[in-house]
């Protein structure tokens, strides 16, 4: 039996007859059951808010509905899956017709909020992070069942309750379940090799064409070998148990914007209660059978005004063009400027990041705030071609900004963060503060047009303050040919940036508020990137060390992009949304 029961008879009736108080108590002890769910079964993480909310509203507003208390908890997981399962198909025919304002090439992956941040909220590591991972290499009815599997393995669902809600008999969700434990232990091996340095090469062949993102096609092409390879085929030694490991992660933490907002409490959701129990007293329907009353009730009752007023503001003219600003999602986010009739919307004005007649805070002083005749909006400014400044010319002080801490997540631990090293490798930033990402071409290896990296699905504001590390990639290599360049030479081979890219130093600086993940994207040329933990203090002080004669490291002094202000350059290849292809980030991305 699950550990937390169905709520009391009593408490139902009295939800049934729209007492506040009850509804208060369904909704304190339904909204984790119902977001765990709908967070693990949901592909992408940007919806998840959308169907905890829809769902909680259904549950609510139909619970007039439900005769059988004991039913509770089969009813609402049924109307979870179900909402979850009406999100994924509308999300389809939206991306298949064009008629989302979120075109299908901006598909959000999958990873990029709810398996990054469990495993970062969570301080998961070893083989329960492994398997959070492994979780994304699942079909959708997989994922679908995991999520409640899940649940069963901790004692917060019974089976015959996994069963009623798939429509199952108990003997079939058996073998379902046992067939999904197959897949994952499988995904689990195919995380475990992708990670391994040094890599297998014929797994490294494999994936020449894969675009990162994990899935069911990838699992069963990749399956096959690691099931095959005698050396990836070793990655199953010590595996423990799934049971054991994902028992502990049952209820996932409710974020705390659901937590806060709860329309469902209002007064047209007691009425609602109250007359779905006028009418169940009449009809003798019950059970799991009022599941799809229960849909009608959410969406025929009374109108979400509330969820409109949310959805509304969620769509925000900038420059004409249509910008995704989930107001719950995160709370780093601060709301555009919109155009008006009178006020035409600004045009990004591309800054030039070594032009010598900027003003600049003095060295260590506070952030300085923009006039009131000067409010930039934030992303106005992207980073844009510019020369390298004199080698001698020290920079300008570098503006102090807020920092706390900045958390990192990834594969492959290097020092203190993470290093990148394959296409598709990514890195999870949460916090405030500063972060180095650190080149390193290998145009020795591979050669030719490098891809550039691109920054994916960010919330709150991220900027490149400073650019360091003693030399711009495109310097000439101390005792190097006359064209040998820390960008490769021609005996070696040459790595091109693409047209518009910025060209990058030994050490870029970036300044986060709020969360983002960084993506390596190489498909011709070969490069790494060790993303590390900075501070104010190190940025300065790096930027601020002179060029050293004969010196391998330290060929020119820094350079401070930030103006202290919004209107700091943001980096290139920039966007709040998560494609399908991070290598496909525009330049000039929308992030206000």
């Amino acid at each position: 039996m699950p550990r937390h029961a169905a709520p009391a008879a009593d408490v139902v009736a009295a939800a049934r007859a729209g007492e506040r108080g009850a509804l208060e108590e369904l909704s304190s002890r339904t909204l984790p059951l119902v977001y765990s769910v709908a967070a693990r079964a949901h592909p992408y993480r940007d919806d998840v808010d959308d169907i905890v909310q829809e769902t909680m509203m259904r549950i609510l507003r139909g619970i007039g509905g439900l005769e059988r208390p004991e039913a509770f908890r089969s009813w609402v997981i049924t109307i979870t899956v179900n909402e979850v399962r009406d999100h994924i198909r509308r999300r389809g025919r939206r991306e298949t017709t064009g008629a989302a304002f979120d075109a299908a090439e901006h598909r959000p992956d999958p990873a990029a909020d709810f398996a990054e941040g469990v495993i970062l909220n969570l301080r998961l590591s070893g083989q329960r992070e492994e398997s959070v991972r492994a979780a994304r290499w699942l079909d959708e009815d997989d994922r679908e069942l995991l999520s409640l599997w899940w649940l069963e393995t901790a004692g917060e669902l019974a089976r015959a309750e996994l069963a009623s809600t798939l429509d199952l008999t108990g003997h079939q969700a058996a073998v379902r379940v046992q067939r999904m434990k197959e897949r994952l232990h499988t995904s689990r091996v195919i995380v475990r090799a992708l990670a391994a340095r040094p890599a297998c090469e014929e797994l490294t062949r494999l994936t020449l064409d894969w675009n990162g993102a994990p899935g069911g096609l990838w699992r069963k092409r990749l399956g096959r070998h690691v099931r095959q390879c005698p050396r990836c085929v070793r990655h199953e030694e010590g595996m423990l148990a799934p049971e054991g490991l994902l028992a502990p992660l049952a209820l996932l933490p409710v974020p705390a914007v659901l937590l806060a907002w709860r329309p469902w409490l209002s007064a047209g959701t007691h009425a609602a209660a109250a007359d779905h129990a006028g009418i169940a007293a009449t009809s003798g329907g019950g059970g799991s059978a009022t599941a799809g009353t229960a849909g009608t009730a959410g969406t025929a009752g009374t109108s979400l005004t509330a969820k409109a007023v949310v959805a509304a503001s969620a769509l925000l003219a900038v420059g004409g063009a249509l910008v995704y600003v989930a107001p719950w999602s995160s709370p780093f986010a601060r709301p555009a400027i919109t155009p008006t009739a009178s006020s035409p919307a600004p045009t990004p004005s591309p800054t030039s990041s070594a032009s010598p007649s900027r003003s600049a805070p003095v060295l260590g002083s506070a952030v300085s705030r923009p006039s009131p005749r000067f409010l930039p909006r934030y992303g106005s400014v992207v980073d844009t071609v510019d020369s390298a400044p004199p080698s001698d010319r020290p920079p300008a002080a570098l503006p102090h900004r807020q920092q706390t801490t900045v958390t990192m997540t990834g594969l492959k631990r290097h020092l203190d963060g993470y290093q990148l090293v394959h296409r598709g490798d990514t890195v999870v930033l949460r916090g405030k503060g500063y972060f180095t990402v650190h080149w390193d071409v290998m145009y020795g290896l591979r050669s030719g047009l490098l891809t550039m990296p691109s920054w994916t699905g960010l919330r709150g504001r991220l900027f490149h303050v400073a650019s360091g590390g003693g030399h711009r990639m495109d310097d000439r290599q101390p005792g190097a040919t006359a064209d040998g360049t820390w960008m490769g030479n021609r005996q070696q081979g040459l790595i091109i940036l693409p047209p518009g890219a910025q060209q990058m130093w030994q050490n870029e600086y970036y300044y986060l508020d709020g969360s983002v993940t960084l993506h390596l994207n190489e498909t011709q040329a070969d490069y790494n990137l060790d993303v590390l933990p900075s501070s104010w203090q190190e940025t300065a002080d790096d930027i601020a060390t002179p060029p050293a004669p004969r010196s391998a490291d330290r060929e020119r002094y820094g350079l401070v992009r930030d103006t202290g202000r919004d209107d700091a350059p943001v980096p290139q290849y920039t966007t709040r949304s998560t494609p399908t292809d991070p290598a496909t980030v525009p330049q000039h991305s929308v992030v206000s």
